[in-house]
C-alpha cells in the first residue's frame, strides 16, 4: 500500500466531495468506517490480489462512540510503522449553517440547534485537527476548486519529495483563511484603492502591479520575504511537511496582496516544488 488518507473534519465541510475526488484519483474509498476496523482493513488491502495501492477512509462523528477510538487506532498505526495522512476539512460556522439550511439535512449530533451542534463538533475535533497533514477550509471553495486542490495534493503526480505551496490572497475585512500556515499582512504598502483609475482594477492588471512595485518599500519587502521563504521551505521539507499554505492579505484582497502573490508565484516557479495561487476575495465588490 503506497498511500492511506484518512478524511475527517466538520460535518458539512465537504467530506463527501473529497471522497468522490479521491475515488476519481483511483483511491479505494470507504466511507464511515469504524476506526477500530482500520488496522484490519489495511491488512486485507495488503493481502488483496487487486493490488490496492492507495486507500481513503472517511471517519467522522457519525461513528458515534466508535469515533472515540480513533486516536488509539492512529497510535497503533504509528507503532506498526503504517504511514498515513489525515485530511481535515472545515468551514466557518456561517457557511455550515447555510449549507444545512440549503440541504435540509440534520447535523449528526441532532440536538435540534444546528449552530450549537457545529460548535460542539468543532470543539470535539480540535485535537484531531492538530494531527492533520493537510487542512482545507472550504468556506469559499466551489466543488470544482476543492476537487482541484485535492488533486494537486493527493494525485499520482504528487511525489512525497515535492512540496506543494499554495498562495492564498485575502482581504482582512472578510476574515483570515483558516487553513493558512503563514499569514503575511501587506497593508503597510501604498493602497491603489485610493487612485481613481486603479480602484476598479485588480492586482492581475499591469497598471496596479506597476503602482504597487513602483514603491521602494515593496521591492525591499519582496526581497526579504523571498529570503524568508527560501529559508523556511527546506526546514518544512526536512520535517516531512507535504503542503505549505501562505496567505497574503491586504484590506480588500484585490490589489496589493494579489500583486505580491502573483510575483511570488513567478519567483517560485521552476524550483523543485509545486506552486498554486488562489485569489479568494478578488471578486468581492
Amino acid at each position: 500500500m503506497r498511500k492511506m488518507v484518512i478524511v475527517t473534519g466538520l460535518s458539512g465541510a465537504g467530506k463527501t466531495q473529497a471522497m468522490h475526488s479521491l475515488e476519481d484519483l483511483n483511491y479505494f474509498c470507504v466511507d464511515n468506517l469504524p476506526p477500530a476496523l482500520i488496522p484490519k482493513f489495511t491488512e486485507l488491502c495488503a493481502q488483496s490480489d487487486r493490488q490496492i495501492n492507495n486507500i481513503a477512509l472517511a471517519v467522522d462523528i457519525r461513528g458515534g462512540e466508535f469515533f472515540d477510538t480513533l486516536f488509539e487506532v492512529l497510535g497503533d498505526l504509528d507503532s506498526r510503522g503504517i504511514k498515513y495522512e489525515v485530511l481535515f476539512l472545515e468551514a466557518s460556522d456561517e457557511t455550515l449553517v447555510r449549507r444545512y439550511k440549503e440541504t435540509r439535512r440534520h447535523h449528526p449530533l441532532r440536538t435540534g440547534d444546528v449552530l450549537s451542534d457545529i460548535r460542539r463538533e468543532r470543539a470535539l475535533l480540535q485535537e484531531l485537527r492538530g494531527k492533520a497533514s493537510k487542512i482545507i477550509d472550504t468556506s469559499d471553495l466551489t466543488p470544482q476548486q476543492l476537487r482541484e486542490e485535492i488533486g494537486s495534493v493527493f494525485g499520482e503526480e504528487a511525489g512525497p519529495s515535492r512540496l506543494l505551496i499554495t498562495l492564498v490572497t485575502f482581504g482582512y475585512k472578510y476574515g483570515l483563511p483558516l487553513d493558512s500556515d503563514l499569514v503575511i499582512d501587506v497593508r503597510f504598502l501604498p493602497n491603489p484603492h485610493y487612485i481613481p483609475d486603479l480602484r476598479q482594477l485588480t492586482g492581475n492588471d499591469q497598471k496596479v502591479r506597476d503602482f504597487v512595485f513602483g514603491h521602494a518599500a515593496t521591492s525591499q519587502f519582496m526581497q526579504r520575504f523571498m529570503e524568508l521563504i527560501e529559508f523556511l521551505i527546506p526546514q518544512y521539507i526536512k520535517e516531512g511537511k507535504a503542503t505549505l499554505t501562505i496567505a497574503i492579505g491586504c484590506t480588500g484582497g484585490m490589489h496589493r496582496s494579489v500583486s505580491l502573490a502573483n510575483r511570488l508565484y513567478e519567483l517560485l516557479q521552476g524550483k523543485d516544488y509545486r506552486v498554486a495561487v488562489r485569489h479568494r476575495d478578488i471578486a468581492h465588490p
